[in-house]
Protein backbone atom coordinates (compact mmCIF):
# COMPACT_ATOMS: atom_id res chain seq x y z
CA UNK A 1 0.00 0.00 0.00
CA UNK A 2 2.76 2.75 1.14
CA UNK A 3 4.54 1.73 -2.84
CA UNK A 4 0.87 2.34 -3.84
CA UNK A 5 0.59 5.37 -2.31
CA UNK A 6 3.87 6.80 -3.47
CA UNK A 7 2.95 5.86 -7.31
CA UNK A 8 0.14 7.97 -7.10
CA UNK A 9 1.84 10.67 -5.83
CA UNK A 10 4.75 10.45 -8.43
CA UNK A 11 2.22 9.87 -11.13
CA UNK A 12 1.30 13.50 -11.90
CA UNK A 13 5.05 14.87 -12.47
CA UNK A 14 5.94 11.16 -14.40
CA UNK A 15 2.63 12.01 -16.76
CA UNK A 16 4.45 16.19 -17.24
CA UNK A 17 7.69 14.60 -17.98
CA UNK A 18 6.40 12.02 -20.38
CA UNK A 19 4.62 14.39 -22.24
CA UNK A 20 7.72 16.91 -22.57
CA UNK A 21 9.80 13.99 -23.49
CA UNK A 22 7.79 11.60 -24.85
CA UNK A 23 4.91 12.34 -26.26
CA UNK A 24 5.24 13.36 -30.44
CA UNK A 25 3.73 15.94 -32.14
CA UNK A 26 1.09 15.03 -34.98
CA UNK A 27 3.71 16.85 -36.94
CA UNK A 28 7.62 16.63 -37.08
CA UNK A 29 9.91 18.71 -38.60
CA UNK A 30 12.86 16.43 -38.95
CA UNK A 31 16.48 17.58 -39.85
CA UNK A 32 19.03 15.40 -40.08
CA UNK A 33 22.78 16.09 -40.38
CA UNK A 34 25.11 14.46 -42.63
CA UNK A 35 27.92 14.57 -39.55
CA UNK A 36 26.74 11.95 -37.38
CA UNK A 37 28.36 13.15 -34.21
CA UNK A 38 27.06 17.08 -35.21
CA UNK A 39 30.44 18.14 -34.63
CA UNK A 40 31.98 20.28 -37.58
CA UNK A 41 35.48 21.53 -38.17
CA UNK A 42 35.96 25.42 -38.22
CA UNK A 43 34.74 26.89 -41.45
CA UNK A 44 33.25 23.65 -42.34
CA UNK A 45 29.99 23.82 -44.34
CA UNK A 46 26.83 22.30 -43.19
CA UNK A 47 24.63 19.79 -44.67
CA UNK A 48 21.71 18.95 -43.58
CA UNK A 49 18.17 16.75 -44.96
CA UNK A 50 14.65 18.86 -43.42
CA UNK A 51 11.74 16.73 -43.44
CA UNK A 52 8.26 17.15 -42.42
CA UNK A 53 6.67 13.80 -41.02
CA UNK A 54 3.53 12.69 -40.50
CA UNK A 55 2.98 8.67 -39.21
CA UNK A 56 6.45 8.32 -39.91
CA UNK A 57 6.52 9.86 -43.29
CA UNK A 58 7.51 12.14 -44.99
CA UNK A 59 5.15 14.68 -46.43
CA UNK A 60 5.67 16.26 -50.13
CA UNK A 61 5.32 19.79 -51.04
CA UNK A 62 5.27 21.52 -47.68
CA UNK A 63 6.70 25.28 -47.26
CA UNK A 64 9.35 25.46 -44.13
CA UNK A 65 10.20 28.21 -42.70
CA UNK A 66 13.73 28.42 -41.43
CA UNK A 67 16.35 30.75 -39.68
CA UNK A 68 19.96 29.82 -39.10
CA UNK A 69 22.20 31.47 -36.60
CA UNK A 70 24.53 31.29 -33.20
CA UNK A 71 23.10 28.91 -30.44
CA UNK A 72 20.73 31.33 -28.65
CA UNK A 73 21.56 34.89 -30.77
CA UNK A 74 19.67 36.70 -33.34
CA UNK A 75 19.20 34.95 -36.74
CA UNK A 76 21.79 35.12 -39.30
CA UNK A 77 19.64 34.27 -42.20
CA UNK A 78 15.88 33.55 -42.88
CA UNK A 79 14.60 31.79 -45.67
CA UNK A 80 11.46 29.56 -46.99
CA UNK A 81 12.02 26.09 -48.38
CA UNK A 82 9.57 23.57 -50.16
CA UNK A 83 10.16 19.55 -49.39
CA UNK A 84 9.44 18.88 -52.92
CA UNK A 85 7.98 15.52 -54.09
CA UNK A 86 9.90 13.27 -52.19
CA UNK A 87 9.62 15.10 -49.27
CA UNK A 88 12.89 16.38 -48.52
CA UNK A 89 15.40 18.75 -49.12
CA UNK A 90 18.89 19.20 -48.65
CA UNK A 91 19.97 22.15 -47.21
CA UNK A 92 23.51 23.61 -47.44
CA UNK A 93 24.70 26.09 -44.26
CA UNK A 94 27.63 28.29 -43.47
CA UNK A 95 29.66 27.01 -41.15
CA UNK A 96 31.77 29.67 -38.72
CA UNK A 97 35.54 29.55 -37.48
CA UNK A 98 35.30 29.99 -33.94
CA UNK A 99 34.19 26.87 -31.57
CA UNK A 100 30.65 27.08 -30.48
CA UNK A 101 27.11 26.11 -31.90
CA UNK A 102 24.86 27.16 -34.45
CA UNK A 103 21.11 26.47 -34.71
CA UNK A 104 18.58 25.35 -37.63
CA UNK A 105 14.88 26.37 -36.55
CA UNK A 106 12.28 25.32 -38.77
CA UNK A 107 8.54 25.50 -38.72
CA UNK A 108 6.00 24.72 -40.73
CA UNK A 109 2.02 25.08 -40.88
CA UNK A 110 -0.16 22.15 -41.14
CA UNK A 111 -4.00 22.41 -40.91
CA UNK A 112 -4.01 25.53 -39.28
CA UNK A 113 -1.23 24.79 -36.66
CA UNK A 114 2.22 25.82 -36.32
CA UNK A 115 4.98 23.21 -35.62
CA UNK A 116 8.70 24.12 -34.72
CA UNK A 117 11.70 21.99 -34.38
CA UNK A 118 15.20 22.91 -34.02
CA UNK A 119 18.99 21.20 -34.03
CA UNK A 120 22.10 22.44 -32.58
CA UNK A 121 25.25 21.87 -34.73
CA UNK A 122 28.26 21.76 -32.79
CA UNK A 123 31.66 23.62 -34.38
CA UNK A 124 34.45 21.94 -32.51
CA UNK A 125 33.14 22.03 -28.95
CA UNK A 126 36.23 20.88 -27.41
CA UNK A 127 38.05 24.14 -28.31
CA UNK A 128 35.15 26.12 -26.45
CA UNK A 129 36.99 28.69 -24.25
CA UNK A 130 35.08 30.64 -21.52
CA UNK A 131 34.85 34.13 -21.08
CA UNK A 132 34.61 34.36 -17.01
CA UNK A 133 37.50 35.59 -15.23
CA UNK A 134 39.33 34.03 -11.71
CA UNK A 135 39.13 36.53 -8.81
CA UNK A 136 42.68 36.51 -7.71
CA UNK A 137 41.01 36.00 -3.91
CA UNK A 138 38.27 33.25 -4.85
CA UNK A 139 40.11 30.75 -3.24
CA UNK A 140 40.23 33.49 0.00
CA UNK A 141 36.62 34.20 -0.19
CA UNK A 142 35.69 30.79 -0.35
CA UNK A 143 37.72 29.48 2.46
CA UNK A 144 35.85 32.48 4.68
CA UNK A 145 32.67 31.51 3.54
CA UNK A 146 33.10 28.44 5.03
CA UNK A 147 34.86 29.66 8.07
CA UNK A 148 32.02 31.86 9.26
CA UNK A 149 29.45 29.28 8.24
CA UNK A 150 31.05 26.50 10.14
CA UNK A 151 30.66 28.96 13.12
CA UNK A 152 27.05 28.08 13.27
CA UNK A 153 26.44 24.98 15.38
CA UNK A 154 24.64 22.30 13.19
CA UNK A 155 22.28 21.42 15.97
CA UNK A 156 21.00 18.25 13.08
CA UNK A 157 17.98 16.81 13.54
CA UNK A 158 16.50 13.35 11.93
CA UNK A 159 12.31 12.78 11.94
CA UNK A 160 11.45 9.67 10.24
CA UNK A 161 8.69 9.28 7.67
CA UNK A 162 6.70 6.75 8.32
CA UNK A 163 4.70 6.81 5.10
CA UNK A 164 7.65 6.76 2.97
CA UNK A 165 9.37 3.76 4.24
CA UNK A 166 9.39 0.25 2.87
CA UNK A 167 10.60 -3.38 3.23
CA UNK A 168 13.97 -2.16 1.80
CA UNK A 169 14.72 1.64 3.35
CA UNK A 170 13.93 4.12 5.82
CA UNK A 171 13.22 7.58 4.82
CA UNK A 172 14.45 10.26 7.29
CA UNK A 173 13.72 14.38 6.97
CA UNK A 174 16.99 15.77 8.10
CA UNK A 175 17.92 19.28 9.31
CA UNK A 176 20.51 21.37 10.23
CA UNK A 177 21.73 24.94 11.07
CA UNK A 178 23.19 26.79 8.13
CA UNK A 179 24.59 30.11 7.78
CA UNK A 180 23.03 32.21 10.90
CA UNK A 181 21.26 30.47 14.22
CA UNK A 182 17.78 29.63 13.24
CA UNK A 183 17.97 29.17 9.30
CA UNK A 184 18.12 25.71 8.32
CA UNK A 185 18.59 23.33 5.30
CA UNK A 186 16.66 20.81 4.75
CA UNK A 187 16.18 17.07 2.94
CA UNK A 188 14.92 13.93 2.38
CA UNK A 189 17.57 11.03 3.27
CA UNK A 190 16.55 7.61 2.14
CA UNK A 191 18.98 5.06 4.07
CA UNK A 192 18.94 0.70 2.85
CA UNK A 193 17.94 -1.29 5.74
CA UNK A 194 20.97 -4.00 5.00
CA UNK A 195 24.01 -2.56 6.27
CA UNK A 196 25.28 -4.98 3.68
CA UNK A 197 27.80 -3.04 1.49
CA UNK A 198 26.97 -3.81 -2.52
CA UNK A 199 28.24 -0.64 -4.17
CA UNK A 200 31.90 -2.39 -4.17
CA UNK A 201 32.98 -5.34 -6.28
CA UNK A 202 33.61 -7.27 -3.44
CA UNK A 203 30.85 -7.73 -0.38
CA UNK A 204 32.04 -5.79 2.51
CA UNK A 205 30.57 -6.79 5.84
CA UNK A 206 30.28 -3.08 7.49
CA UNK A 207 27.54 -0.95 8.92
CA UNK A 208 28.51 2.16 7.09
CA UNK A 209 27.29 2.49 3.84
CA UNK A 210 28.50 5.20 1.15
CA UNK A 211 26.14 8.25 0.46
CA UNK A 212 25.47 9.98 -2.71
CA UNK A 213 24.13 13.48 -2.10
CA UNK A 214 21.46 14.74 -5.04
CA UNK A 215 21.37 18.54 -5.29
CA UNK A 216 18.26 19.69 -6.82
CA UNK A 217 17.10 21.70 -9.52
CA UNK A 218 15.88 25.54 -9.99
CA UNK A 219 12.74 26.36 -8.29
CA UNK A 220 10.73 26.06 -5.04
CA UNK A 221 9.47 22.43 -4.42
CA UNK A 222 9.51 19.58 -2.42
CA UNK A 223 11.13 16.43 -2.05
CA UNK A 224 10.42 13.12 -1.23
CA UNK A 225 13.62 10.95 -1.13
CA UNK A 226 14.98 9.25 -4.09
CA UNK A 227 16.10 5.68 -4.39
CA UNK A 228 16.27 3.74 -7.72
CA UNK A 229 19.85 2.05 -7.90
CA UNK A 230 21.61 3.68 -5.94
CA UNK A 231 19.83 2.46 -2.61
CA UNK A 232 19.69 -0.86 -4.63
CA UNK A 233 23.24 -0.72 -4.23
CA UNK A 234 23.21 -0.43 -0.61
CA UNK A 235 23.76 3.47 -1.10
CA UNK A 236 22.05 6.28 1.28
CA UNK A 237 20.40 9.01 -1.02
CA UNK A 238 20.42 12.17 0.35
CA UNK A 239 18.03 14.43 -1.57
CA UNK A 240 18.63 18.29 -0.53
CA UNK A 241 16.45 21.37 -0.78
CA UNK A 242 18.73 24.48 -0.72
CA UNK A 243 16.11 27.26 -0.20
CA UNK A 244 16.22 27.24 3.84
CA UNK A 245 12.61 25.60 3.83
CA UNK A 246 10.86 22.39 5.20
CA UNK A 247 10.98 20.06 1.72
CA UNK A 248 7.82 17.49 2.66
CA UNK A 249 4.90 20.34 2.64
CA UNK A 250 2.35 20.66 0.51
CA UNK A 251 2.10 21.66 -2.87
CA UNK A 252 0.61 24.98 -2.38
CA UNK A 253 3.26 25.97 0.73
CA UNK A 254 5.91 25.94 -2.47
CA UNK A 255 3.10 27.38 -4.99
CA UNK A 256 3.01 31.03 -2.50
CA UNK A 257 6.84 31.36 -2.01
CA UNK A 258 7.71 30.33 -5.48
CA UNK A 259 5.10 33.44 -6.08
CA UNK A 260 6.59 36.03 -3.55
CA UNK A 261 9.69 35.95 -1.17
CA UNK A 262 11.41 33.23 -3.42
CA UNK A 263 10.83 34.40 -7.32
CA UNK A 264 13.76 34.52 -9.72
CA UNK A 265 15.56 34.56 -5.66
CA UNK A 266 18.79 33.63 -8.53
CA UNK A 267 18.89 37.40 -8.76
CA UNK A 268 18.73 38.50 -4.77
CA UNK A 269 21.33 40.55 -4.31
CA UNK A 270 23.48 39.61 -6.72
CA UNK A 271 25.34 43.21 -6.75
CA UNK A 272 26.89 41.87 -3.66
CA UNK A 273 29.44 39.44 -3.27
CA UNK A 274 28.84 38.97 0.23
CA UNK A 275 24.96 39.29 0.52
CA UNK A 276 24.33 37.04 -2.85
CA UNK A 277 21.52 35.12 -2.35
CA UNK A 278 23.96 31.64 -3.44
CA UNK A 279 26.43 32.34 -1.25
CA UNK A 280 24.53 30.52 2.04
CA UNK A 281 23.91 27.76 -0.58
CA UNK A 282 27.19 27.08 -2.08
CA UNK A 283 28.89 27.04 1.55
CA UNK A 284 26.13 25.16 2.78
CA UNK A 285 27.45 22.32 0.85
CA UNK A 286 30.30 21.87 3.00
CA UNK A 287 27.85 21.72 5.94
CA UNK A 288 25.85 19.19 4.83
CA UNK A 289 29.23 16.68 4.26
CA UNK A 290 29.38 17.80 8.48
CA UNK A 291 26.03 16.59 9.24
CA UNK A 292 26.89 13.16 7.46
CA UNK A 293 29.91 12.97 9.74
CA UNK A 294 27.59 13.13 12.51
CA UNK A 295 25.93 9.73 11.65
CA UNK A 296 27.56 6.25 12.89
CA UNK A 297 26.44 4.37 9.72
CA UNK A 298 27.89 6.86 6.96
CA UNK A 299 31.09 6.10 5.67
CA UNK A 300 32.78 9.25 5.31
CA UNK A 301 35.35 8.06 3.14
CA UNK A 302 33.00 7.35 -0.04
CA UNK A 303 30.66 10.44 -0.38
CA UNK A 304 30.00 11.44 -4.05
CA UNK A 305 27.74 14.48 -5.80
CA UNK A 306 25.08 14.29 -8.59
CA UNK A 307 22.51 16.54 -9.94
CA UNK A 308 21.11 18.13 -12.93
CA UNK A 309 20.70 21.81 -13.78
CA UNK A 310 20.93 23.56 -10.53
CA UNK A 311 21.75 20.13 -9.49
CA UNK A 312 24.63 19.66 -11.54
CA UNK A 313 26.14 23.24 -11.07
CA UNK A 314 26.09 22.35 -7.00
CA UNK A 315 27.37 19.27 -7.94
CA UNK A 316 31.04 20.97 -9.17
CA UNK A 317 30.78 23.92 -6.75
CA UNK A 318 30.46 21.43 -4.16
CA UNK A 319 33.10 18.88 -5.26
CA UNK A 320 35.21 21.76 -5.48
CA UNK A 321 35.11 22.90 -2.32
CA UNK A 322 34.93 20.17 -0.61
CA UNK A 323 37.96 17.72 -0.86
CA UNK A 324 35.76 14.61 1.31
CA UNK A 325 33.34 14.59 -1.54
CA UNK A 326 35.40 11.35 -3.97
CA UNK A 327 33.17 11.70 -7.35
CA UNK A 328 30.88 13.55 -8.58
CA UNK A 329 28.09 13.60 -11.54
CA UNK A 330 26.66 16.25 -13.50
CA UNK A 331 23.74 16.53 -16.29
CA UNK A 332 23.11 19.93 -17.76
CA UNK A 333 24.77 22.42 -15.17
CA UNK A 334 23.24 25.43 -14.99
CA UNK A 335 25.06 29.06 -13.87
CA UNK A 336 28.21 28.54 -16.23
CA UNK A 337 29.31 31.38 -17.96
CA UNK A 338 26.73 33.78 -16.15
CA UNK A 339 28.37 36.82 -17.90
CA UNK A 340 28.22 35.63 -21.23
CA UNK A 341 25.96 37.61 -22.76
CA UNK A 342 27.83 40.50 -20.92
CA UNK A 343 30.49 39.22 -23.11
CA UNK A 344 28.93 39.18 -26.54
CA UNK A 345 28.22 35.33 -25.76
CA UNK A 346 25.73 33.45 -25.14
CA UNK A 347 25.69 32.57 -21.13
CA UNK A 348 24.29 29.83 -19.76
CA UNK A 349 21.28 29.68 -17.14
CA UNK A 350 19.70 32.02 -15.75
CA UNK A 351 20.46 33.86 -19.03
CA UNK A 352 20.68 37.35 -17.08
CA UNK A 353 22.43 40.19 -18.43
CA UNK A 354 21.10 40.47 -21.52
CA UNK A 355 20.36 44.00 -20.99
CA UNK A 356 23.65 46.45 -21.08
CA UNK A 357 21.26 49.21 -19.73
CA UNK A 358 21.22 47.29 -16.57
CA UNK A 359 21.51 48.92 -13.34
CA UNK A 360 24.66 48.47 -11.98
CA UNK A 361 25.52 45.89 -14.49
CA UNK A 362 29.56 45.78 -14.53
CA UNK A 363 29.45 45.36 -10.91
CA UNK A 364 26.83 42.57 -11.23
CA UNK A 365 29.37 40.53 -13.46
CA UNK A 366 32.39 40.95 -11.36
CA UNK A 367 29.87 39.35 -8.53
CA UNK A 368 29.17 36.69 -10.65
CA UNK A 369 32.58 35.34 -11.28
CA UNK A 370 32.96 34.39 -7.70
CA UNK A 371 29.53 31.99 -8.51
CA UNK A 372 30.27 30.64 -11.93
CA UNK A 373 30.65 27.33 -12.17
CA UNK A 374 33.88 27.37 -14.48
CA UNK A 375 36.14 28.61 -11.68
CA UNK A 376 34.62 25.63 -9.37
CA UNK A 377 35.29 23.57 -12.33
CA UNK A 378 38.69 24.78 -12.55
CA UNK A 379 39.66 23.76 -8.84
CA UNK A 380 38.10 20.40 -9.08
CA UNK A 381 40.41 17.39 -8.23
CA UNK A 382 37.91 14.37 -7.91
CA UNK A 383 36.85 12.25 -10.93
CA UNK A 384 33.69 13.57 -12.96
CA UNK A 385 31.31 12.36 -15.42
CA UNK A 386 29.61 15.11 -17.28
CA UNK A 387 25.95 14.91 -19.67
CA UNK A 388 25.18 17.83 -21.91
CA UNK A 389 22.71 17.64 -24.87
CA UNK A 390 23.13 19.48 -28.30
CA UNK A 391 19.61 20.93 -27.79
CA UNK A 392 19.45 21.94 -24.60
CA UNK A 393 17.72 25.51 -24.51
CA UNK A 394 17.95 26.25 -21.00
CA UNK A 395 21.58 25.51 -19.80
CA UNK A 396 23.52 25.76 -23.21
CA UNK A 397 26.40 23.59 -24.31
CA UNK A 398 28.26 26.89 -25.56
CA UNK A 399 28.11 27.36 -21.19
CA UNK A 400 28.52 23.89 -20.06
CA UNK A 401 31.50 23.29 -22.45
CA UNK A 402 33.11 26.36 -21.26
CA UNK A 403 32.84 24.38 -17.84
CA UNK A 404 33.78 21.08 -18.64
CA UNK A 405 36.95 22.13 -20.96
CA UNK A 406 38.48 23.95 -17.71
CA UNK A 407 38.65 20.43 -15.58
CA UNK A 408 41.81 18.95 -15.09
CA UNK A 409 40.27 15.91 -12.80
CA UNK A 410 39.77 12.47 -14.54
CA UNK A 411 36.54 13.19 -16.71
CA UNK A 412 34.00 12.23 -19.03
CA UNK A 413 31.55 13.62 -20.52
CA UNK A 414 28.26 12.04 -23.02
CA UNK A 415 26.48 13.73 -24.99
CA UNK A 416 22.89 12.66 -25.91
CA UNK A 417 23.03 15.01 -29.07
CA UNK A 418 18.59 15.20 -28.98
CA UNK A 419 18.60 15.66 -25.41
CA UNK A 420 17.06 19.80 -24.42
CA UNK A 421 17.05 20.15 -20.76
CA UNK A 422 16.15 16.69 -19.65
CA UNK A 423 17.71 13.31 -19.58
CA UNK A 424 16.29 9.61 -20.61
CA UNK A 425 15.98 7.16 -17.97
CA UNK A 426 19.34 5.22 -19.03
CA UNK A 427 21.34 8.21 -18.65
CA UNK A 428 19.92 9.28 -15.08
CA UNK A 429 20.92 5.45 -13.95
CA UNK A 430 24.35 5.64 -15.80
CA UNK A 431 25.53 8.86 -13.76
CA UNK A 432 24.19 7.42 -10.68
CA UNK A 433 26.14 3.88 -11.45
CA UNK A 434 29.27 5.74 -12.80
CA UNK A 435 29.43 6.96 -9.00
CA UNK A 436 29.44 3.66 -7.78
CA UNK A 437 31.96 2.19 -10.09
CA UNK A 438 33.94 5.38 -8.15
CA UNK A 439 33.69 4.50 -4.48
Amino acid sequence: MKRFLILLWLLPSLLVFGQRRDQRDYITVQMVPNHADWVYASNEDVHITLSVVRHYCAIPDMEVECTWGKELRESEKEWTVNTGKKGEVSLRLKGQKEPGFKTLTASVVYEGKKYTNSINIAIEPSKIEPTTQMPKDFDAFWSQAIADVRKVPLKPKMTLQPDLCTADYDVYEIQFQNHKPGCYLYGMMSVPKKSTDRCADRVQNTDRMPVVIEWPGAGVKPHRGIQGVLVEKGCIVLEMGVNGIPVNRDDDFYRDLKANGLSEYWTIYNDDRDKYYYKKIYAGTVKTVDFLCTLDFVDTTRIAVTGGSQGGALSIIHAALDKRVICASAAYPALCEIAGYYHGRVGGWPRIFRDPDEPALAQKVAVSEYYDVVNFARKLTCPIKMYIGYNDQTCCPTSTYAAYNVITSRKELFTPLDCAHWQYPEHRKDRHLFLIRNF
